[in-house]
């Protein structure tokens, strides 16, 4: 199975640095992986990272495209996006889906270059067989807000469901909003009306033309947006799996808590292997604790236990 893994990268040092580790620490058993960087550093020592990079991993093309000047303005505050920032960065990622598209890759893996993952991330995301799936992380978008995800429900970033034409009050729409949050924070797979920063594209969404230009009839801000509006337009259904959060360094203070999100990956591989282990059994048990003398037990139920065990409940 050939993976192009695709980032524009414009990025501190310290930053990157953890970002390419964390690419190389990725399980890629079995996998054809390629990796297409865009440079589009500032400073001099990002871009020799990149360059590390290559020499220390097989298929990796570095680009330099010639392209507007722009002020990207990112502080321990927030981040402050312009119009032609956002320009870049949709001639980036549609020239890295034209060689997804060329090289005929099964799947474009987009990674912002902020992001720490999982190791097993993106053979979870493959696993999945969606047409479009990302991995869900949280950031607090300014220092005193709560954190949220990245994935919204619909429109620019509306955390919260409703009917067509439906009045909600205010009560109802938090309700709603931390419910959604709540249902993020279990392990899952589940359907959005929006995503970015971390997403695995197939083939089939490529060749349906999937792209991040600006559609002219819609104002909102971000590249992302109308990536997933154009999607949906073309009967393609945005999911976010949420077994592997990734780790956001929106600022440079949550460099500090690198080392904490790796330590916890450990205990995060035990609490899924035990919450899988449970639900299995869970089924398996309920399928049999419905038999009865006049209702015979079904023969899937059965393909949970062991021979001898079988053997023992017929």
């Amino acid at each position: 199975m050939k993976v192009l893994i695709g980032s524009p990268i414009k990025q501190k040092t310290n930053i990157l640095e953890e970002f390419l580790t964390s690419l190389k620490e990725l399980e890629k058993d079995d996998l054809e992986i390629k990796y297409i960087f865009i440079d589009d550093n500032d400073e001099k020592e990002s871009s020799d990272s990149l360059l590390s990079f290559r020499r220390s991993e097989e298929n990796v093309d570095i680009y330099k495209l010639n392209n507007v000047e722009s002020n990207y303005i990112c502080d321990n505050f927030t981040h402050r996006w312009s119009k032609d920032i956002v320009n870049k960065v949709i001639d980036f990622k549609n020239f890295i889906i034209e060689i997804a598209k060329k090289e005929d890759f099964d799947y474009l893996f987009f990674i912002d270059s902020d992001l720490i993952l999982h190791p097993k991330t993106l053979k979870r995301l493959l696993s999945l067989n969606k047409e479009i799936v990302s991995t869900v992380f949280w950031t607090k978008w300014y220092p005193s807000s709560m954190e949220e995800p990245q994935v919204w429900i619909k429109d620019n970033y509306t955390l919260y469901d409703s009917d067509y034409g439906e009045e909600i009050s205010k009560d109802e729409e938090v309700k709603r909003k931390f419910s959604f949050i709540e249902m993020l924070k279990k392990p899952g797979t589940y359907k959005v009306g929006g995503l970015g920063a971390c997403t695995l594209i197939d083939k089939s969404s490529l060749n349906k033309g999937v792209n991040f230009s600006r559609l002219y009839n819609i104002s909102f801000v971000g590249e992302d947006r109308h990536f997933c509006i154009r999607a949906a337009a073309l009967g393609i259904q945005l999911y976010v799996d949420t077994y592997y959060p990734a780790y956001h360094i929106y600022r440079e203070e949550d460099l500090e808590g690198v080392e904490e999100y790796k330590k916890s990956n450990i205990n995060l591989d035990f609490k899924i292997n035990s919450l899988n282990a449970y639900n299995t059994l869970k089924l398996a048990l309920e399928g049999i604790g419905d038999c009865g003398y006049n209702k015979p037990i079904n023969r899937k139920y059965l393909n949970f236990f062991d021979e001898d065990l079988v053997s023992s409940i017929i």
